[in-house]
């Protein structure tokens, strides 16, 4: 049929590409289909080429048979944050400077999408626990970050489509759920689901109001900006069926950790997930957006929630416009879209899996990653057995009377204090996972206001903070006369952004800050209401890391300590000396919902989000010169022109050889992107540190590897550097360390891929099980790449990295199952072949040969992951972008 055939006028005027109507012409009943899958459906309706229509539609109609063909998938807006987005701004700039030395008009570089930037990722906690850190803290955010806020302000001005919310104004997934969403777009009076892209793996949270969208490297959000689509796979969708009700005091955060864990032990790695059931339709918004959040930690490319009159309530709440509110009804109801739990048991998915919220309990997740749930009760037994446990995901690997280690230290306050094993150095309320949900911020609150009235204490060795995810958190807290019990216990609001979660949580005391460098044997802890809790994330020396609800977070800081047991052990003093047990200031459910109720409303979003754009001054107060191409300055440390497009500019494209290659890592499972490429604070004896101070600038100044994503010299130099990193080619000796095999020598590795480049050696990595899993950080792919790494060969990616790899230009290979670097006898000091043939074709497998140091070759067959055609001609550019800038000057 032609394509207009499928479009539907309704009574207002609108059209729209009606999917019923599609699945009638096919003989498809709609009802059976995913809400998800009716998504995809519409996107390749409205957006394929004629020619490729009718193929494209029986692909999706036929989705669960077709798991090895693609969707080309157009989504409706990109948004970033500033840590992905300044890379993104970076090598959009670089673009528009090639294509002016290639010929051709750099203003042909330009989104030609929506782009929203939202301003939140780059404030650090460097004063908590009183009224000034606020003011402060944004004092220093404008000082250490001057040249990349001016990099973006150009942005802002130079190029079309482009808007920034600007800095301590929000977090960007509540931001996007509260503000930017309009849940239905329109373009020349055709309306089509709101999609989006965006370059924090946690964009999965728009989920929650059913709206599809999820995390990509910013390499492949910088493609769609340019009017590229987003190829992928046609997913398998599995459902999550809920039913029952959460019990009394259990919240949120407890289900998403449990969903986490659940779906982790399942395996939905790149598959969506779609939630249902009369436990779905107990839920509000910010409890399915809490849930959907997680979904990178559970490993899915989202958590949907389908559209239904809990998410028109939000609307209505948050202060969306009633015609838009209308208009979004009309149109979802007349598309099938809105979620009809009458026909809800017609759909066919690829397997469901049953969650009964009535069992769910109190929980925190440690000390590693985020899908390891412990029952509160459990959590002193387990901390002490992680202890002791071997080093890696769930241990520490210390001797067993470790648990017993301890030593005093003298804060800068004069105060003594004696740090103990299980003591807890740093707690924060923060992340976008729970600071969009009114019902767990106002339980921390009335927990610390029944603490506040005991006379309750902290531990003043404990730095905590309060971070919401917007002014309106504030606004709600203080108008239920709650704000005034966290500031007293010293959960003072520090800024209005992402912080601890992504590693801005600031230094503790310097005498703390001593102690954890010397005494390595010395397990502390920090808990935090966020969603990732990986090694040396939140702060670089404290071991163990829990999330855990904002009402935990607080109950916590006031214990003090794991290893007490919160549900059987009294957790502090009140002002008389008696024992204050959890259950005496926890609150019920019942009586926050009497204050959210009562507290949260309208006015206060409409208020929170008037002027959004243009409402912090300083942001105002940049000066910054509009120009066609970004001038470029070869003494900042911030900002810097990547190389990728030079060979390209000078005609010269040439593939890698994999021949006599060698291993820069060899690395075990679950190494995430915080390993690959940290975000946290730079150390004076890194690589990067040292090319710092070589530039002038002050280890003060230093700065995060979040801040400095902008700077290639900086990253490359980062790549692999973690201090938790574990390289079995290091001899033990942990961080960014390898060995340089033709000498036999431990160096780090920026300088061991130097030597290499010199060499004219090409590079590869081996790894184990979810390499690359966490956050969506283009600068893990960017990084290897730079270093000269040509090839990964791994038991399994996680799907954002994969794909960052591909559209870099690295091979990405997997083990065949049953077979690692292991069980083939692989030491990593081999030199490896990749017979990688002249045409590829997906997902072929390709026969590698390692030769060790006495000749003795292993041959081992390995899984081509090149998923699509697209994949292969990124490959064979170089580089996505390499291929976007290709297609700009042929096009002129």
């Amino acid at each position: 049929m032609e394509k207009n055939s499928y479009i539907t006028t309704l009574d207002n005027g609108y059209q729209f590409y009606d999917i019923k109507k599609i699945a009638l012409e096919h003989n498809v009943d709609l009802s059976t289909l995913p809400y998800t899958i009716r998504v995809l459906l519409e996107n390749v309706a409205r957006n394929s080429k004629p020619e490729n229509l009718e193929n494209n539609i029986k692909n999706i109609l036929n989705w669960n048979q077709n798991s090895d063909k693609t969707v080309d998938f157009y989504p409706s807006r990109i948004i970033l944050q500033d840590l992905t987005g300044v890379p993104a701004i970076v090598d959009l700039a670089s673009l528009r400077s090639a294509a002016k030395k290639m010929g051709l008009d750099p203003e042909k570089i330009n989104p030609e999408i929506p782009v929203d930037m939202v301003v939140d990722h780059s404030v650090q906690i460097d004063r908590a626990g009183n009224a000034a850190a606020f003011a402060y803290n944004q004092k220093k955010e404008f000082e250490r970050n001057h040249e990349r806020y001016q990099m973006i302000k150009w942005a802002q001005k130079s190029f079309n489509n482009f808007k920034v919310v600007a800095p301590d104004t929000g977090i960007i997934h509540q931001v996007n759920l509260e503000y930017l969403s309009p849940v239905v777009q329109q373009k020349n009076k055709v309306l089509y689901p709101d999609s989006v892209l965006g370059t924090d793996s946690h964009t999965t949270m728009i989920n929650g109001l059913g709206v599809l969208g999820w995390g990509v490297g910013g390499i492949e959000a910088e493609a769609a900006m340019l009017g590229t689509a987003s190829s992928f796979l046609i997913p398998q969708v599995v459902g999550v069926h809920l039913t029952g009700k959460l019990p009394s005091g259990v919240v949120a955060t407890d289900l998403a950790l449990t969903i986490t864990h659940r779906l982790r032990e399942t395996n939905v790695v790149g598959k969506f997930v779609e939630y249902f059931g009369d436990g779905y339709e107990n839920l509000s918004v910010a409890d399915r957006a809490t849930i959907a959040n997680m979904s990178p930690e559970y490993g899915a490319t989202c958590g949907f929630f389908p559209f239904d009159k809990h998410s028109d309530d939000y609307l209505h709440l948050t202060g969306r416009d009633e015609q838009q509110i209308k208009l979004i009804n009309d149109y979802l109801k007349n598309n099938d879209m809105y979620y009809d739990a009458d026909k809800q048991a017609n759909i066919n998915y690829s397997t469901v899996i049953d969650i009964d919220l009535s069992k769910i309990t109190t929980s925190v997740a440690g000390p590693k990653r985020p899908q390891d749930i412990i029952k509160l009760n459990d959590v002193p037994a387990e901390f002490k057995k992680s202890v002791s446990a071997p080093n890696g995901n769930h241990g520490f690997g210390l001797p067993a009377e470790a648990i017993n280690n301890h030593e005093e230290v003298t804060l800068s306050t004069g105060e003594k204090v004696d740090v103990k094993a299980g003591d807890i150095l740093l707690t924060a309320i923060t992340s976008c996972t729970n600071t969009s949900n009114p019902t767990v911020l106002i339980g921390a609150a009335l927990l610390a206001k029944k603490a506040v009235e005991k006379g309750m204490k902290i531990s003043p060795r404990i730095k905590h903070s309060f971070a919401p995810g917007s002014p309106a958190v504030r606004d709600y807290l203080k108008s239920a006369g709650l704000l005034k019990y966290l500031d007293d216990l010293g959960f003072n609001i520090v800024a209005f952004g992402c912080t601890t979660c992504i590693g801005n949580s600031g230094k503790l005391d310097p005498a703390l800050e001593d102690l954890l460098a010397r005494r390595k044997d010395l397990v502390s802890v920090a808990v935090e209401s966020g969603n990732r809790n990986f090694e040396s994330r939140v702060h670089p020396n404290i071991k163990s890391n829990y999330l855990a609800s904002p009402i935990l977070v607080v109950a916590y800081t006031l214990a003090g300590n794991v290893r007490i047991n919160l549900q059987a052990d009294p957790i502090g003093k009140d002002k008389e000396g008696n024992d204050v047990y959890l259950k005496d200031i926890w609150p019920s459910t019942e009586e926050i919902d009497q204050y959210t109720k009562k507290y949260v409303s309208t006015d206060i979003y409409k208020k929170a989000y008037q002027n959004i754009f243009n409402r912090n001054e300083e942001w105002n107060k940049l000066k910054v010169n509009e120009s066609e191409t970004f001038d470029w300055d070869d003494q900042s440390t911030y900002i810097a022109n990547p190389p990728y497009f030079d060979n390209q500019i000078k005609g010269i494209n040439e593939l890698p050889k994999f021949k006599n290659m060698r291993v820069l890592a060899k690395v075990k499972d679950s190494v995430t992107t915080d390993h690959i490429s940290p975000a946290g604070a730079i150390l004076s004896s890194t690589p990067a540190g040292k090319y710092l101070a070589s530039k002038g600038v002050r280890p003060n100044d230093f700065n995060t590897y979040g801040s400095r994503r902008g700077n290639h010299h900086v990253m490359a130099r980062g790549t692999l550097a973690n201090y938790s990193l574990h390289n079995q080619l290091a001899n033990g000796k942990q961080g960014g360390f390898t060995n340089y095999l033709p000498a036999d020598e431990i160096t780090t590795i920026f300088e061991a891929s130097q030597q290499y480049r010199k060499d004219g050696t090409e590079l590869l990595i081996l790894a184990g099980k979810d390499y690359g899993m966490g956050s969506s950080r283009d600068w893990a792919a960017k990084g290897v790449k730079l270093l000269g790494v040509k090839a990964v060969i791994a038991e399994s990616f996680e799907r954002i990295h994969r794909s960052n790899l591909v559209m870099m230009g690295v091979v990405p290979l997997e083990f065949k199952n049953g077979e690692n670097a292991d069980t083939l006898g692989l030491t990593g000091k081999e030199s490896f072949d990749i017979a990688l043939p002249e045409k590829i074709t997906p997902d072929q497998d390709v026969q590698v040969t390692a030769t060790d140091e006495n000749g003795k070759k292993t041959e081992f067959t390995a899984k081509l992951r090149f998923d699509s055609q697209d994949d292969i001609d990124d490959y064979h550019f170089g580089g996505i972008l390499n291929k976007v800038l290709d297609k700009k000057v042929k096009r002129g």
